[in-house]
């Protein structure tokens, strides 16, 4: 074997060593929720063993021996590094989406309830006028809280005035208790509410706090949404299990109040708890593969396994160094001939 450096070697190096330095660290933060601080130690020991295989397998190349054994044991270290590889650098590219993804999932199961619950409920008239009572109801409520046009102005009065059509009834006009909008939007639900339902107190009860949790949650999770992807990042999973928290309270309060009959509830748990997990980044991805989760996949693959791939490629034994077709014409030979007597 010629132990001279060559440029080959040198850049083949410099390569090595700059890959599994990265490697190294990306290992080190994928393995950290598992190992703690030994996580560092043994994302160091495997780095070294990758950079110490690489020399290994341009050397056998250079001397013409086999390598798939090395190769093999290659692809096992490197395996652990990808697996960590991976679960960082998901982790880190796609916690923003992921938190977004969890919070827009509460919010449409904070509608889902509220509308499971509206329609196990008994009232007076036909479904149809049902809903655009409760159309009506819900433009009124906003209408009084419009802070352009609060209490009950010419706009709140016209949908009373529809609200008095599709009833029958006379709909009070109640006043504010100073200048609580708030209290007043809500005290004017709860009055056509009582007209239009059959509902013990309990059901009118129920109804409200879900309407009002649906309203609540739906502001906050807008809000988080339109916030810095820093600041969602530090900001979303308080959001996530609070209102968690509070849909499971009323989804089991829902159960028990209409019965078990009427509605069956699941307790939701938050699947963002699990970030940061190596089982977890594996499962979202399989689940919501895209470019994205493509574009991981493939930098994590480069990262561990290219320069073995390389080495392999553009190494020649020490016989064929600088001759990569290895042809007998083109060995030519020196020194004196000797041409045998005739």
């Amino acid at each position: 074997m010629n132990k001279k450096l060559t440029p080959a070697d040198l850049f083949l190096g410099i390569l090595a060593l700059l890959l599994i330095s990265v490697s190294f660290y990306q290992t080190w933060l994928g393995l950290e929720q598992i190992f703690g601080p030994a996580s560092v130690v043994i994302a160091l020991v495997l780095s070294l063993l990758l950079l110490f295989l690489c020399w290994m397998l341009r050397a056998a190349k250079l001397d013409g021996r086999p390598t798939g054994s090395l190769v093999g044991i290659y692809i096992f270290i490197a395996s652990f590094c990808f697996i960590a590889n991976f679960n960082a650098l998901y982790t880190r590219f796609m916690k923003t989406d992921i938190y977004a993804n969890e919070v827009r999932d509460i919010n449409k199961q904070y509608a889902t309830l509220e509308n499971e619950v509206e329609s196990k409920l008994s009232y007076k008239y036909n479904k149809a006028t049902t809903q655009n009572i409760e159309i009506k109801k819900k433009q009124l409520m906003e209408q009084i809280k419009d802070p352009g046009n609060t209490g009950i102005g010419s706009r709140a009065q016209s949908l009373i005035r529809d609200i008095e059509n599709l009833t029958g009834q006379k709909v009070d006009l109640l006043t504010p208790v100073g200048n609580d909008y708030e209290d007043l939007s809500n005290r004017m639900g709860q009055q056509i509410d009582n007209i239009i339902s059959d509902l013990s107190p309990e059901e009118r009860s129920l109804k409200t706090d879900i309407a009002k949790a649906s309203q609540k949650w739906d502001a906050i999770i807008q809000n988080l949404l339109n916030l810095s992807k820093k600041e969602k990042d530090q900001q979303s999973q308080g959001v996530i299990d609070e209102s968690l928290t509070e849909y499971n309270r009323l989804g089991s309060r829902a159960q028990t109040v209409l019965g078990s009959g009427k509605i069956h509830f699941e307790p939701v748990v938050s699947q963002t708890q699990e970030v940061g997990k190596i089982g977890f980044a594996f499962e979202h991805a399989i689940k919501h593969f895209g470019m994205y989760q493509f574009v991981v996949l493939a930098g994590c693959i480069l990262l561990d396994f290219v320069i073995v791939i390389i080495i392999l490629l553009v190494t020649n034994s020490d016989g064929h160094r600088g001759n990569s077709s290895g042809s007998v014409f083109s060995n030519k030979r020196s020194g004196k001939t000797l041409i045998p007597n005739q």
